[in-house]
C-alpha cells in the first residue's frame, strides 16, 4: 500500500508514519511545518519507502500535482492546527489549516480516484456536555472553540464526499493526545513555569478541569487496527475511560521534578481559557466492543509524557 500522510511531520502524524513503514507500506508525507517539525521525521531520511513534500495543502494545484505523481492508495489526514488556544485570537488559523485542508484533500482524492480516507477529528466537536459520557450517536453538537467548529465542519464535508464518491472513510474523535514529540500543552507549560520559578505554580482555571489523556502510541495502534473499513463513514470515539485533572497534572509534574510543597495558584473560573471544555468524558463502548482498548490510563500517559519532556 502507498499511504499519503497529510501533516506527517506533526506529533501524531510522524508516529503514524513510523507504524505504516513498520507494516511495510510506502509512505508519502506532506507537511508545511506550520505545527510539525523537521526533527520529527529526520530519522526517516534515506529510507527508500519514504518521500517528503514540503507543501501547503491549501494550495490546491500543487497538492493535486503530488496526488497525480504519487497516486496514493490511502490518505491519512492529520494536518490541522492542534493548538486550540492559539486560534482563539485568530479564527482564520482554523479555516485555513483545519477546514480548508480537508476540502482540498477530498477534492484531490476525487480527481485521482483515491477511495480510502482517515480523518483525525476531536472530542471538541461535542462541546461542553457537563461531564456526561458522550457517544458517537450524540446529535447535540455544540462546539465552543473555533477548532471544534472547523473539525465538525470538516466531518460534514467528509460525509458528503464519502457518499458522492463511495469512499471508505474512517473518522476518529479523540481527546488530548500526549507522548513523545509533543510540543505544546499543559504539561509543557507546567514544566516551563516550574523550571523558570519553582517557588509556585500558576494554574489557569480552578484546577478541576478533567479530561482523558490518550498516549500517542495507543492512538496509532487503533488507527492501524481499524484503517481498512467498508464503503461509507465508520466513526469511533477513541480514548481512555479515566480522566486527569489539571491539578493532578501539576502534582505529577512536581513529583517527577522532585519538587515538594509547591503552592498552586489558580486564576479561577471553570475553564482555562474561552473555548476550553472544562470537563469531558467519552462513551467508549463502540470501540471496546470492536476489540480495542488503550494500554495506558490517563494518569499513566501523563506521567510518562512528563518524564519525556524533562
Amino acid at each position: 500500500m502507498k499511504a499519503l500522510v497529510a501533516g506527517g511531520a506533526g506529533f501524531i502524524g510522524s508516529h503514524l508514519i513510523d507504524a505504516l513503514l513498520a507494516e511495510g507500506d510506502e509512505v508519502v508525507c506532506v507537511d508545511n511545518f506550520f505545527i510539525g517539525t523537521k526533527e520529527n521525521i529526520r530519522h526517516l531520511e534515506g529510507n527508500p519507502q519514504f518521500r517528503f513534500y514540503e507543501q501547503d495543502l491549501c494550495d490546491f494545484d500543487k497538492t493535486l500535482e503530488i496526488f497525480e505523481k504519487e497516486r496514493p492508495d490511502h490518505v491519512f489526514h492529520l494536518a490541522a492546527n492542534s493548538d486550540i488556544q492559539a486560534s482563539a485570537n485568530d479564527p482564520l488559523i482554523e479555516y485555513k489549516n483545519t477546514y480548508s485542508t480537508t476540502f482540498v484533500l477530498l477534492e484531490c482524492m476525487r480527481r485521482t480516484g483515491v477511495k480510502k480516507f482517515f480523518f483525525a477529528s476531536t472530542s471538541a466537536v461535542y462541546g461542553e456536555q457537563m461531564g456526561a459520557e458522550v457517544s458517537e450517536e450524540a446529535v447535540a453538537f455544540k462546539p465552543i472553540s473555533y477548532y471544534g467548529g472547523a473539525k465538525l465542519g470538516s466531518e460534514g464535508i467528509i460525509s458528503s464526499f464519502t457518499y458522492m464518491n463511495e469512499l471508505q472513510t474512517l473518522v476518529f474523535r479523540f481527546p488530548n493526545v500526549i507522548g513523545p514529540r509533543l510540543t505544546h500543552g499543559v504539561i509543557f507549560d507546567f514544566v516551563k513555569r516550574l523550571k523558570a520559578d519553582p517557588s509556585h505554580l500558576r494554574i489557569l482555571g480552578d484546577g478541576r478541569q478533567s479530561k482523558p489523556y490518550l498516549y500517542v502510541l495507543d492512538l496509532v495502534d487503533a488507527i492501524i487496527k481499524f484503517k481498512d473499513v467498508p464503503a461509507g463513514v465508520t466513526l469511533y470515539n477513541v480514548g481512555v475511560e479515566s480522566q486527569t485533572t489539571v491539578t493532578r497534572i501539576g502534582e505529577i509534574v512536581c513529583e517527577k521534578m522532585g519538587l515538594t510543597g509547591i503552592p498552586f495558584e489558580y486564576t479561577g473560573g471553570r475553564g482555562g481559557w474561552k473555548g476550553d471544555v472544562p470537563v469531558f468524558a467519552y462513551d467508549l463502548d463502540k470501540i471496546h466492543q470492536a476489540g480495542w482498548t488503550a494500554e495506558m490510563t490517563s494518569d499513566e500517559a501523563v506521567a510518562k509524557t512528563v518524564e519525556m519532556v524533562l
